[in-house]
């Protein structure tokens, strides 16, 4: 009898920890939802089990529907590790090996010697980026698909960046790419090839994959991304923005994004990969290991998950998804099993991982230095005009206004910059700061963005 009361006092300590975690995450999110900073679905679970789960805000701005931990969201670039999940699948099917040249399965991409499986997965492989080459060559009157990334690429033949596995450079490229190989593999489309070997067995029920403007089809409960405008001073569909008119025509290209889901879904599939349900352990293992470049060094990324040996919150695997009207972000503490998923429709938004974390093991999280801002002169801050291409389908913009330097991201409202250095910036607004590289002739080259420990770069185009 004193067994079972001492097992069930622990027990209820830790119900209280739990409860305590999940009102001191409400309390932050609501915070943010007040000043207009969140849109969108969170859970958060330990050990698989729910702690906290909320919706904030609507799914349609039009009809005023709101959404509910059943709603639909386009995943952006957070579909990459579905990708990498189908390749491996065929691999253990004895269907292709990584270690096979792109050639191989695409003939029309046969002149990219040494470009293998591997690379794609990793963002190893040195090919330029499809949507600078559509932008400048595609008629944009038609909606682009994943062929037309192979034609284009055949006729132009552009050249590689880099040496295959000499450096690690983000890659949408890649992943349109592995998404054709699955298709010539399987026999089956994209979609229904990761409907077959993943979401029905794992019953993630409402998970596939859209194109909403290229095959348009009625969904229940489907989260609309917003963009803010600024001159109709309103949350608008990006579809109604010049600057933003990507969505439409790229539509048609998978594997790179177009997975939708939920977040009780993704919570399916975080417990998936505790186990061999899809792939052996063996398996499992490698798509979170950090690849090994040709000089030894070791690059973040595995298969699909961006990775990172955190000494505050143990090995962390993770994704962050951004595109004209959606911002998703999975956290996987794969030692301590822990799990936050952030799904949001509007791209003005924030996404507090960083507090979120620090909440999930008990601690304060440190304060925010206190960032002094100097002044630098106009002819200092124009070096830094242009634009840099980001890493995960974005583009910032940073150009003058009244002599302040300010900062635009695809779709989003512009936001200064407030110098620290000469090349260090920091943003009042969200926990963030951008620095700015320079090449050996002493040029501003790329811009780095650093926020909630992640690390995203941009080279500078123009």
């Amino acid at each position: 009898m004193k067994f079972i009361v001492t097992i069930s006092l622990f027990l209820i300590a830790q119900l209280t920890f739990s409860q305590d975690k999940a009102q001191k995450i409400d309390s932050l999110l609501n915070a943010y939802y007040t000043k207009g900073k969140i849109n969108g679905n969170f859970l958060v679970a330990e050990k698989g089990k729910v702690i906290y789960s909320k919706s904030f805000g609507y799914a349609d701005e039009e009809t005023k529907e709101k959404l509910d931990e059943n709603t639909i969201f386009e995943l952006a670039s957070c579909s990459k590790q579905f990708t990498a999940m189908g390749i491996m699948i065929l691999k253990e099917r004895g269907k292709l090996n990584l270690e096979d040249e792109l050639g191989k399965y695409i003939p029309e991409l046969s002149f990219y010697k040494g470009v293998i499986i591997k690379n794609l997965l990793n963002h190893t492989s040195g090919l330029p980026d499809y949507m600078e080459l559509l932008d400048s060559l595609f008629d944009k009157t038609k909606i682009a698909t994943n062929k037309d990334i192979i034609d284009l690429f055949a006729k132009e033949q552009p050249k590689v960046s880099f040496e295959p596995n000499s450096k690690f450079e983000y890659s949408n490229t890649g992943f349109a790419l592995l998404a054709s190989i699955i298709e010539n593999v399987s026999g089956l489309s994209f979609g229904d090839f990761l409907a077959e070997s993943i979401f029905k067995p794992l019953q993630m029920n409402r998970t596939f994959v859209y194109t909403r403007r290229y095959a348009p089809k009625k969904i229940d409960n489907y989260a609309y991304g917003y963009v803010y405008s600024d001159s109709l001073n309103k949350f608008v569909l990006p579809d109604e923005l010049p600057e933003t008119e990507i969505v439409i025509w790229l539509d048609g290209i998978v594997g790179d994004g177009c997975v939708n889901s939920t977040v009780n879904d993704l919570l399916k599939w975080d417990r998936a990969l505790y186990t061999d349900k899809l792939i052996s352990k063996k398996g499992i293992k490698a798509v979170f290991m950090a690849q090994t470049l040709n000089d030894k060094s070791k690059s973040n990324y595995g298969y699909g998950w961006g990775l990172d040996k955190n000494k505050t919150f143990g090995e962390i695997a993770s994704h962050s998804g951004g595109w004209p009207g959606y911002v998703t972000f999975i956290d996987r503490h794969i030692g301590e099993d822990r799990t936050i998923i952030a799904l949001q429709n509007h791209d003005n938004v924030v996404l507090p991982i960083k507090a979120i974390r620090y909440i999930l093991i008990n601690e304060e999280m440190p304060a925010k230095k206190v960032q002094t801002e100097i002044t630098l002169k106009k002819e200092q801050l124009e070096k830094f005009v242009g634009i840099y291409k980001g890493e995960q389908d974005f583009e910032f913009k940073v150009f003058l206004e009244d002599e302040k330097l300010l900062v635009q991201l695809t779709g989003q409202s512009a936001i200064q910059l407030h110098p620290e250095s000469e090349l260090s910036f920091f943003i009042k607004e969200v926990d963030a700061q951008i620095q700015f590289k320079k090449n050996a002739n002493d040029e501003i080259e790329k811009l780095v963005l650093l926020q909630n420990g992640q690390k995203l770069e941009a080279i500078r185009a123009k």
